[in-house]
């Protein structure tokens, strides 16, 4: 058996792991000596965060739920007078919460679930944002973060999530919103923070997060690492390792010209969760009709094969900015920023609705493989500030954006790899199959397995360029608007056994927003929006199924890009003294122009969906010892125009018409909320429920709803040591956070305790 593995450096997680304790235990003998005369002494709460060293706009203090801008500077206003829904989870929220993962981070936010990846969607992270996928809309410090991954958050600082159509800010895509990821940066202070997890189901976390000034202060150095091991509480064989580095220097700290220089690594090697086949209403079903996953009677349950699945994956991103305040009142800032991402795995995809669930209690263990690289190359240029003109003032931001993409799709040739009908004489044919009650992931492989180095390489060119402006009309009005134009040209080429392909696609398009701000009071604002965005085929360049219908061999030339546009009505208030922040808003998102089947081989621009919704939020402190970090969510969901049934071109039965979104819940409700009985001592929990989600259009699949409890307790040992406990999924829920249109549903963890262990100083 051969594979073609992705290339990383000489280095180890293992090697990373023990520098990192040596780094830690060596610091923190001398740290404890020094604090043993200090543990009488009683200070504020001041929990360390694992290189929690600033929160991302302005926060009421270090460790406080609520942030009061954003820290991109195309918001050209402060949250509470931006007209759109924006949640900020920052760095206390992932520390308190112990999340490790972009999805771990979002469970605190309602109204996002996860996808899964099968097929054209790579395995990684695919949220639904308001409905809609948002698998291509994640930034990077404002730049668009391409390419298929499982997202770390040791280097990231906070989390920015802007709800609603969004191509006005980041171009191409965002139908129901983004993602923007804040890095960790060099910090005007020294500073040494660090610290190890240990939990449960062998789970090992080491992080170290170090910052030092020089040059007499005016430059920066920070470093942050990570080590990361786990089995998956409640799922057999199942592990995770990874380890990454992120260094940065800055210059010009304190002046008019600041530079940032910044890299970051990341890579994992898995044996990957393969999910839970969904059954079938009968033995004798020929078709999904309302199904869940089918466990076998024990959620425990892997289909997998250990002598054969694997996953590796890499993420290198460069980036360089250079800042200048040219006055007072205005800025330039340049960012190039250089990323290549790469998966390569083989994994299976349990049954693939052959039946053999439900007529022979087997799972037929379909393997699906994948060997991509992506490669971005972004410069961006932005001039932001404020100036008065007509008697009115004005924050503005406007940029000009190139980037070139290119992504390299291929496979594994795996034989067999066909359904081979998996009775229970047949047994388990050379690992092919196993039971669906009691499957032993130790089975041996007896295929073969061969790169196949047929595939698809696509690239992409886009243009843009963007102007926003909050225009104070007077003290208690305000006026935002942004307008952007883009250009996007797109071509893939695919090799197969058959000949060689091109397609090619390229598009322009206007997008806009404007919002209509009143200020009753001034910690106040109720405002009215309307956003639009704009979804090109092929804008996921071959990392994803965007609906693009190229692929299917039909005749698409004159196929227009998809085009969302969302109506807002919303309040945002600042009480209990500015420091908790309360957001109400409810709104329409239509997605209209959608690419449909309207027979075989015919597509067309006619579909149409549409979301009603309401939501709710609450982040900040109820008093100086409650803190909370809470949201609601109401999506009612319709597939207006839903086209004709069927996939890739080919026809099937029935008829989508009126049914609910995929991926997209009726009600989901998050609330975590600590709360310091001492200034030592600190306890929270939190609730998550998520209603019952469809992996399909035509309604066939679901998963259930469930309720998700977790509790922490947080402990300051002495001033440089930190001790903190985590339970998650405390009563040990088996539920389902990943839904496939088709075929399986993935698992989510059982009960997880960690240990966290942090040093600081």
């Amino acid at each position: 058996m051969s594979r073609t593995c992705i290339k990383t450096p000489a280095s180890s997680p293992r090697l990373l792991a023990s520098a990192i304790g040596v780094a830690l235990g060596a610091s923190s003998v001398a740290h404890l000596a020094q604090a043993a005369d200090d543990t009488e002494q009683k200070g504020q709460r001041n929990s360390i965060s694992l290189g929690a060293t600033s929160i991302t706009g302005e926060a009421q203090d270090a460790t406080s739920y609520q942030v009061e801008k954003a820290s991109s500077q195309k918001y050209t206003a402060p949250l509470v007078d931006t007209p759109r829904s924006v949640t900020v989870v920052p760095q206390q929220v992932l520390k308190d919460t112990a999340a490790t993962s972009l999805q771990d981070a979002l469970r605190t936010v309602p109204g996002i679930t996860f996808g899964a990846g099968e097929g054209g969607n790579p395995q990684g992270d695919r949220p639904f944002i308001r409905g809609f996928d948002a698998q291509g809309d994640t930034y990077l410090d404002g730049v668009r973060d391409t390419g298929g991954q499982s997202r770390e958050i040791f280097d990231i600082e906070s989390i920015e999530v802007s709800k609603g159509p969004n191509s006005s800010f980041g171009g191409r895509g965002s139908a129901g919103g983004s993602l923007n990821l804040v890095s960790k940066t060099p910090q005007a202070r020294d500073f040494t923070n660090g610290g190890f997890t240990y939990g449960s189901d062998q789970t090992r976390r080491y992080v170290l997060d170090v910052n030092r000034q020089f040059l007499d202060d005016s430059a920066a150095f920070r470093l942050n690492l990570m080590s990361h091991e786990q089995n998956v509480a409640g799922r057999d064989a199942v592990n995770y390792d990874r380890w990454g580095v992120a260094p940065s220097l800055t210059f010009g700290l304190g002046t008019p010209t600041r530079v940032n220089v910044s890299y970051y690594h990341m890579e994992s090697d898995d044996l990957p969760d393969s999910g839970i086949p969904y059954g079938y209403g009968s033995a004798t079903a020929t078709a999904h009709v309302h199904d869940k996953p089918n466990d076998g009677g024990d959620s425990n349950n892997f289909y997998g094969l250990k002598s054969r699945d694997f996953r590796k994956t890499r993420a290198d991103i460069s980036t360089v900015s250079v800042e200048h305040d040219l006055n007072d009142n205005m800025t330039l800032k340049n960012t190039l920023r250089h990323g290549n991402t790469g998966q390569d795995y083989i994994l299976t995809q349990p049954d693939d609705s052959k039946l053999n669930v439900n007529k022979f209690g087997t799972v037929w263990r379909r393997a699906n493989s994948r060997v991509s690289t992506t490669e971005t190359t972004t410069n961006q240029t932005d001039l932001f500030g404020n100036f008065h003109a007509l008697g009115f003032k004005h924050t503005y931001s406007t940029g000009l954006e190139f980037t070139g993409e290119e992504t390299r799709v291929s496979s594994y040739a795996i034989s067999p790899n066909a359904n081979p009908v998996c009775t229970v004489a047949k047994g388990s044919l050379g690992g092919q199959c196993t039971s669906l009650s009691n499957p032993n992931p130790d089975d041996a492989w007896t295929g073969s397995i061969a790169r196949n180095y047929n595939g698809t390489n696509t690239k992409a060119t886009s243009r843009g360029a963007y102007v926003f402006d909050t225009i104070e009309l007077d003290p208690k009005w305000l006026l935002n608007v942004g307008l952007r134009y883009d250009t996007f040209d797109t071509e893939a080429n695919t090799n197969a056994t058959a000949g060689r392909t091109k397609i090619k696609d390229d598009s322009q398009f206007f997008n806009w927003q404007a919002g209509l701000v009143w200020k009753p009071v001034e910690n106040a604002s109720i405002y009215a929006s309307y956003a639009t965005s704009a979804t090109p085929a092929g804008g996921l360049v071959g990392e994803g199924s965007d609906g693009n219908p190229l692929s299917a061999g039909a005749a698409t030339s004159d196929l227009q890009p998809e085009e969302t546009v969302n109506y807002e009505l919303g309040t945002k208030w600042d009480l209990f003294h500015d420091r908790l922040s309360l957001t109400a808003a409810v709104f329409r998102t239509e997605k209209k122009n959608t690419r449909i089947l309207v027979d075989a081989l015919t597509y067309e621009n006619a579909g149409e969906s549409r979301v009603d919704g309401l939501e709710l939020s609450a982040s900040g402190k109820l008093t100086d010892q409650w803190q909370v970090f809470a949201g609601y969510s109401y999506l009612d969901s319709e597939l207006v125009k839903s086209g004709r049934n069927g996939r890739n071109g080919v026809l099937s039965a029935g008829s989508s018409e009126g049914n609910q979104m995929p991926n997209t819940p009726k009600n989901t409700f998050s609330l975590w909320t600590t709360y310091d009985i001492t200034s030592k001592l600190t306890i929270g929990g939190g609730a998550f429920y998520v209603d019952e989600v469809y992996g399909d259009a035509g309604n066939t699949v679901y998963v259930p709803s469930y309720t998700r409890y977790d509790a922490m307790a947080s402990y300051k040992l002495t001033k440089n040591v930190d001790l903190q406990l985590n339970v998650q999924n405390l009563t040990d829920k088996t539920y389902y956070d990943k839904a496939f249109s088709t075929h399986f549903a993935n698992q989510a963890a059982g009960r997880t305790a960690l240990l966290t262990t942090s040093f600081h100083f």
